[in-house]
């Protein structure tokens, strides 16, 4: 294999440059970034980058002696058209094609819109070039904000504009904001914490349209209701990228179908990150993004799936001064009880925070700490030798050679 070609310039596609350096690849390394910057850290856009405690220069993932390390060739600001795999080709929109002989699929996902979201004052908060937009536009004095959306995104989105002093409101369809990841008990919990923000948060309707002709001026609910609003930003969740690979003869369906090792079903390509959906399951998370490239280059390098990649999700958010974090698989139907600190009367962690387990038929599945990260860990820990321990999915193991799919 003399060239490989990662499109996505993101954390995913830096991770596996790393991976093929580390493993040995010396040929051509070409990254595809449709951004015109290079790999940089996302999750503190919501949070200090959007409240202004940290600048540009402290979301780089590279500095000046790694880039001249991974001797890339930067192919930045062009976004990939078409992969052909029979010419073993990358086609990009500005005509131009990389040959190529393996293939690292890393483009992400997208910010899912709302129709209308073109008025000025509407925002979606996934790429730096939103988080700068955002941003200036928050500091045009007190706005009132609408977010649309209780998830992580909006949800922190939210706290860093209280934080500013703006007046917000978070909109929710679901009954409770993060019901669906953390079930009811918990996410109760997280419903606390907008109003000990100061956050107003409305939940069990949907949005109908937004208002304004040039700028945003409100959101009409689904109830009736109308809130005025001179900044909207939505966090409805996002779309994996996978529009150019339409053609490919890639098996398409929420991001590109893999098999437990991050192989695709055409040889000599792989997927990781928020485009690849491995073993039947599509996972958003940091962990999946830097851990997925290891098994994903050692397969490549080697033609056949070696290595599995299914790992135990790991997320953390920051809300309102309180550090959520979360590990394991949760399902309906899976109790859940404080084992260490306490949930107050109102419903808030308390004082030392706590840390929650989930189980099901007597084991542990998940764990839920807020504002108690050393006992997470240690927690979290134990979890991951349980799983390894049980053979169930969820490590980095060795299996039998198998073909490519």
């Amino acid at each position: 294999m003399r060239t490989v070609t990662i499109v996505g310039a993101s954390l995913s596609g830096l991770y596996a440059a790393r991976e093929l350096r580390t493993q040995g690849f010396d040929g051509r390394l070409v990254i595809v970034g449709e951004e015109p910057h290079h790999p940089y850290d996302r999750p503190p856009l919501s949070k200090d980058f959007l409240t202004g405690r940290a600048d540009e220069s402290r979301l780089a993932l590279t500095d000046a002696d790694e880039t001249a390390a991974l001797d890339a060739e930067w192919l930045l600001g062009v976004r990939a058209h078409g992969l052909d795999p029979r010419g073993r080709t990358v086609l990009l929109d500005d005509g131009r094609t990389v040959s190529t002989d393996g293939v690292v699929i890393a483009t992400g996902a997208a910010a899912r819109r709302l129709p209308g979201d073109g008025l000025a004052g509407v925002h979606t908060l996934r790429t730096l070039d939103d988080a700068r937009a955002l941003r200036a536009d928050l500091t045009r004095g007190s706005r009132r904000v609408v977010v649309i959306g209780g998830g992580f995104i909006g949800a922190e989105t939210a706290s860093s504009c209280a934080r500013l002093g703006h007046t917000v409101t978070v909109v929710e369809a679901a009954p409770l904001p993060l019901l669906p990841q953390l079930g009811t008990d918990m996410a109760t919990v997280c419903a606390a914490l907008h109003r000990r923000g100061g956050v107003e948060l409305v939940t069990g309707t949907g949005v109908a349209a937004l208002r304004g002709t040039a700028t945003v001026t409100g959101v009409d609910l689904t109830d009736g209701r109308t809130l005025p609003a001179d900044i909207v930003i939505t966090g409805i969740g996002a779309v994996p990228e996978t529009g150019w690979l339409a053609g490919s003869a890639l098996a398409l369906h929420d991001g590109v179908l893999c098999d437990d090792g991050c192989v695709t079903a055409l040889p000599q390509v792989v997927a990781v990150g928020d485009v690849a959906r491995v073993g039947g399951t599509r996972a958003e998370h940091w962990t999946s993004a830097t851990e997925q490239p290891r098994a994903a280059v050692t397969n490549l390098l080697a033609g056949r799936t070696l290595v599995t990649a299914r790992t135990v999700p790991y997320f953390w958010s920051d809300q309102y001064d309180s550090r959520i974090q979360f590990t394991g698989r949760r399902r309906e139907g899976d109790t859940v009880h404080v084992t260490e600190g306490e949930i107050t009367d109102d419903g808030l962690p308390g004082e030392s925070g706590f840390l929650a387990r989930y189980e099901r038929d007597g084991r542990t599945v998940a764990l839920l700490g807020v504002d108690r990260p050393r006992a997470f860990l240690r927690a979290r820990r134990e979890l991951q030798r349980e799983l390894r321990q049980d053979g169930r999915p969820g490590e980095d193991r060795r299996k039998t050679e198998t073909a490519v799919l």
